[in-house]
Parts: C-alpha cells; structure tokens; sequence
C-alpha cells in the first residue's frame, strides 16, 4: 500500500515557514511515526539532514564527537562553538545554515544532549528537532528543562480521517452533509468504515496490517505486540520490581473502572487502588499506581476527562475519568477486562468522540484542559462543551437508536446548555429546534459554532 498520509506534516510545513528560532519537540506515544513523518518531512524541504538516534549507534557516536570537541588541554586554543564542532565532526555535510535540518530522535536518553536543547535553540541558524517518548526521565535533576526554547507537537495514532484517506476515501468524507443531504450510499460507505476503525484503531502498523491483509484479527494481533513493546520498554524506567508488574495490571483495570465509573470519580487511584488490590491500600502502594498512571498519561496511552458539577461550567473537577488515547487499544483492554459486547460499543463510540473533543480543547476551541462531562440533576452528561467561539454551552450525547438523553433535554429546559448534540452511527443527521443529531462518524467535522455548523 501507499505510504500513509499524516495531517501534522502540514503542521511541519507552517513551523519551517514561521520559524520562530526554537527547537521542535514532538511528542506522541510509542509507534506512532513520529520518526517516519519526520525523517519524510526533513529529506523532502531541507538541503541538509542530520539524524542522531540516542538509543542507537549514532548517539553513542555524537556523544565520542561532543567529547572530542570540548576537549581543551592548558596551552591549546579553546574551541569556540565546541557543539557546532561536534556536528562537523559527526557528519562532514553538517552547515549552520536555515537550510540545515537536525533531528535528534529518543534525546531522553541523554540527559547531557536533553541539556543542550538551549544552545541549539540560541546560537543555530540550523533548525532542530527532537522527540523523546518517555521525557517523563526529565524531572530528574540532571536534566535541564528548555521550557522557553521549545515550540512542542503531537503525533497522535491515525484519526478517523487519516485512516479514510488511506482507504483513499477521505473526499467522500469531506463532502458528506452533516444533517442527511448527501446519498444515503456515501454516509453507509464512511459508516462501514467506521465500524472498521473502531476495532483496529490508528497505530500505523496495524493500519497497514489491515489494509494488506484485509483481515481486522491480524491487525487486532498487531495491537498486542504493540502494547506488549510498551509495557517492555516501559519497565526499564522503573526500578522496582513490583511496579514494573503493576504496568501490567493497571491497564485493564482502567478499562474496568470506565465500565463500572459511570458518573466518574474524584479519586481515581484510589478506585484503581480495589480493581488491581481488591481492598484499600496504603500510602506507598497509591504513591504507586498515582506514578504509574502518570506515566501512562505523559507516554499518550490514556487522557483524563474532568467533570462539570450540576451544569456550572465555573464548578469542574480535574480527572475523573479516563479514555484511551486510540480506540483501537480501549477496545483490547475491554476484552481483557470482560466487559459484553454492547457495553463495549457504548464506550468505544464514547472514546471516539472524546479524543475529538481532546483535540479541540488543546487548541482551545473549547473550554478545559480537557474534556469535560457533566452531573445535573442526579443525572450525567456523556460530554459537556463550552464553546470559545460563540460562548455558548452544548450538550453532547452520544445515542444509539431513537433514545434521548433525559438529563441533556432537562438541561436545555433549564437553560444550562443552548443546543443538544446527538452523535449516533445509525443516523444521516438532522437538525429539530435546539436539538441537533449528527452520525457519528462526523465527529471530525463539527466545530461547536452553530453558523459554522449549519
């Protein structure tokens, strides 16, 4: 198959031609491309491109250059630019020119070069970028944090769109009417695929695994070596032997907790806490499972979801839920946690939506650091959003078949939200006063700006 299409390579494109003069971080899980997309990006606009891999050969080489160019013997002429040096003698096409790309892959396993990220930033014409899946290493203290010279991107798995466009669907997409006025043949088209994505997810091996073999269970096989990487790699940052088994356990416990959470929890480790120990623990093992969460939320494997109390968007409580970071993992870790197959859908379709919804709260479009659900009334909203574009209030409910959520129709009668969002996979869309149904599988496409919208 084709090489499959990334949407941040655009991303990249805008960053070189708005260079700001600081080093690119880009951040996403394990697996996803970032070294891909990057390497294409960098051979493609760039007349010269370094690449130095920490964890392999060619890091190990630039650390042997750094050491040679900051040699200094007494009676000897300091070397002025001891790390332009370095590059020099690392690759001899190496020039401190904008039309210089270096592109340092895995820097958290240097803390020396993870500390130069200023220098690149201040005194390079060449641009820089690096990536790091696991930076959680930098809070240690002999790493030195660049906040200020860093511009930062995610590369997150495949999202729907990405995943058409390699079934070279994507303009059927993209044309679909949001409320039923295309063919009823396009919207079954993108439905099915759809259905696809949701078992598959997006990691790039698996896409490709399916697209080559047709077959959702290889790519689904695809999934768990995926994660059995993770869990692998993962462990060396972890000293102790049994928080190394407790990455194992923890993952299907948070696929537990969101089938038994449904109003969410102001303590989620402490509800993690009984699924993985079964009684209340101690200090030290919460300190656990609250690091080993954390890790998992900076590695891009899972997000939070906050909670707006009885509809007050000025009222929220951080963190209490979880999704996956890509459908595609939340549904393997549903079938280890034995969850039934309507119950899955349920939250699938829910993780699908919410992702959507992460997007568009890092790029404040919408309020929150994440995306938030709400409680009202003794009642719960699946999301709750508050729109930075015209600062009105939606209701998100995502439905299957003919039902209505009671407490997002309580919540439009009292004047909590202005408009009620159905997303559902078995609809071409319609609009009806304040209430507004949308297929599912648009998600991608609504903008929470209702001139927009229509």
């Amino acid at each position: 198959m084709k090489d499959l299409k990334r949407d941040i390579y655009k991303s990249l494109l805008e960053w070189k031609r708005n260079h700001s003069g600081k080093v690119l971080e880009v951040e996403g899980a394990r697996q996803v491309g970032k070294t891909y997309i990057i390497s294409k990006f960098a051979k493609e606009n760039y007349k010269n491109f370094i690449y130095i891999n920490m964890a392999q050969t060619t890091g190990k080489d630039f650390l042997r250059c750094l050491d040679a160019a900051e040699q200094w013997n007494p009676g000897e002429t300091r070397i002025e630019k001891p790390i332009h040096k370095a590059l020099e003698l690392f690759d001899k096409n190496f020039a401190d020119i904008e039309g210089t790309i270096v592109f340092i892959d895995e820097i958290q396993e240097s803390s020396r070069v993870f500390s130069l990220i200023r220098q690149f930033a201040r005194e390079f014409q060449a641009h820089f970028i690096v990536t790091g899946s696991y930076l959680g290493k930098v809070t240690e203290k002999e790493y030195f944090l660049p906040a200020g010279d860093l511009d930062t991107m995610t590369l997150n798995t495949l999202s729907f769109e990405e995943f058409l466009d390699a079934a070279e669907k994507r303009e059927v997409y993209d044309r679909l009417d949001l409320y039923g006025k295309s063919k009823p043949e396009e919207y079954e088209e993108v439905k099915s695929f759809y259905k696809i994505y949701c078992q598959i997810g997006g990691y790039p091996s698996v896409v490709k695994k399916y697209f080559e073999t047709g077959s959702i269970q290889e790519a689904q096989k695809e999934i768990r070596g995926i994660i059995h990487i993770f869990v692998q790699e993962s462990e060396r940052y972890f000293d102790d032997i049994l928080q190394m088994n407790l990455l194992e356990q923890l993952l299907p416990a948070i696929a537990q907790l969101m089938l038994i959470e449904k109003k969410g929890s102001s303590d989620l480790v402490k509800e993690l806490s009984k699924i993985v120990f079964h009684e209340d623990t101690n200090r030290i093992t919460k300190t656990s499972i609250n690091r080993a969460v954390a890790w998992f939320y900076r590695s891009h494997i899972i997000g939070y979801c906050g909670k707006v109390n009885e509809g007050n968007i000025l009222s929220v409580t951080p963190n209490c839920r979880f999704y996956f970071c890509d459908v595609g993992a939340a549904l393997y870790f549903l079938n280890i946690a034995g969850a039934l197959p309507s119950d899955i859908e349920g939250i699938i379709n829910k993780n699908f939506v919410y992702l959507y919804l992460k997007k568009q709260a890092e790029s404040m479009v919408i309020a929150g650091n994440t995306p938030m659900f709400a409680s009202y009334k003794n009642g719960e909203l699946d999301f709750f959003v508050n729109s930075r574009t015209d600062f009105m209030n939606y209701a998100v409910e995502v439905k299957a078949g003919k039902n209505q959520g009671k407490t997002a129709v309580q919540m439009l009668r009292d004047g909590k939200v202005s408009y009620i969002y159905y997303l559902k996979g078995d609809t071409y869309g319609g609009c009806a006063g304040k209430t507004v149904t949308i297929p599912i599988y648009l998600m991608g496409r609504v903008t929470f700006d209702r001139e927009a919208d229509e």
